[in-house]
């Protein structure tokens, strides 16, 4: 692995790349052998006998998909959680990850510093180790790439595209805290009191990957997702996947207090909540003779569970109001592009 392009002007010494590698990196890869303690190109993983890997990558860009001015702690925390949140609508356990960053060159040491000591305390809390990865420099913006690996029983893996008419549609914990947590701290939430706030604020900086759940739904649910991309965008592709449509009841998606005195305050926040993503909770459908394993699940899983919905026959997603109206929306979510 190539961990020597080391960025910023407190380490132009002969050694400062290497030493940096030494101080902050390798640490962060003792406690996975597959690393080989970063001392080689590569790392060697051997899958466990009846296990299938699970590969996934997400990258962040400063200005993007984070505030430059976000603590370099928070950063990689979420960065490492991102990626765990697609491991775990695989239904996968992780076992490792690898890391590529593009340091701008004046970004100082500590900075880098604090990053690592984020990804150490998520690993310990995740039971995951660095495997290897690249560092580079950069006139900038600064931008991180994150792949993490996890392990399904074999051809077991949850997928998209399972789902039957008829089929619940399910959400973990509560829907729309990612998105009014960016508008939290841009100043665009004026009436929440600032214990509301910063609740918002930490479920944007710090999403919880729903692992537990994700490894509890193998073999139960017939398709699943992460929401990162908002509910609709992503309960969308589970139906174009799976060649059906979705219906969702607005009245039944769960908010979070702080959410729902934010809805209750303006209610254009409605649109906001469903497809402003950033939740990284998990959407599934279940077969509707398993809806009263919901209790169970929720109890393995370590969330809350609510139905907010079934698949039917056709296309697209529609999202109905308590009184059977169709709800009009502007945007399904998040485009990349």
């Amino acid at each position: 692995m190539n961990l020597t392009d080391m960025a910023g002007t407190e380490r132009n010494t002969a050694r400062g790349e290497f030493a940096l590698i030494d101080g902050i990196l390798k640490p962060l890869a003792a406690g996975t052998p597959a690393a080989l303690g970063l001392t080689d190109d590569a790392a060697v993983l051997t899958p466990a006998k009846g296990k299938d890997l699970v590969l996934t990558k997400d990258a962040m860009v400063a200005g993007v998909h984070f505030r430059e001015s976000d603590m370099p702690g928070d950063i990689a925390r979420k960065l490492l959680r991102v990626n765990l949140s697609d491991l775990a609508a695989m239904g996968a356990e992780p076992v490792g990850y690898l890391l590529a960053t593009f340091w701008p060159e004046a970004l100082p040491l500590s900075w880098i510093q604090e990053f690592a000591d984020g990804l150490g305390q998520d690993q310990e809390e995740f039971g995951i180790g660095l495997l290897g990865g690249d560092t580079v420099r950069t006139p900038g913006p600064l931008s991180l790439s994150l792949t993490a690996i996890g392990e399904v029983a074999k051809e077991k893996a949850l997928r998209r595209n399972g789902a039957g008419a008829g089929d619940l549609i399910v959400v973990s914990g509560t829907i729309g805290d990612g998105a009014l947590g960016l508008l939290a701290l841009q100043e665009e939430l004026a009436d929440l009191d600032p214990t509301e706030q910063e609740y918002l604020e930490d479920r944007y900086h710090l999403p919880n990957p729903r692992l537990s759940l994700g490894q509890a739904l193998v073999g139960r649910a017939t398709s699943c997702i992460d929401i990162s991309d908002g509910l609709i965008a992503d309960i969308g592709h589970i139906a174009e996947e799976s060649g059906l449509a979705a219906v969702i009841q607005w009245k039944k998606v769960p908010l979070s207090d702080a959410a729902k005195i934010a809805v209750e305050s303006d209610d254009a926040l409605v649109e906001r909540v469903l497809t402003g993503g950033d939740d990284y909770e998990l959407a599934f459908t279940l077969p509707l003779d398993q809806r009263d394993d919901l209790v169970k699940l929720a109890k393995e899983g370590g969330v809350s569970l609510a139905i907010i919905g079934e698949m039917v026959e056709g296309e697209g997603v529609r999202v109905m109001q308590e009184e059977g109206v169709e709800m009009p929306i502007s945007s399904s979510g998040w485009q990349h592009f």
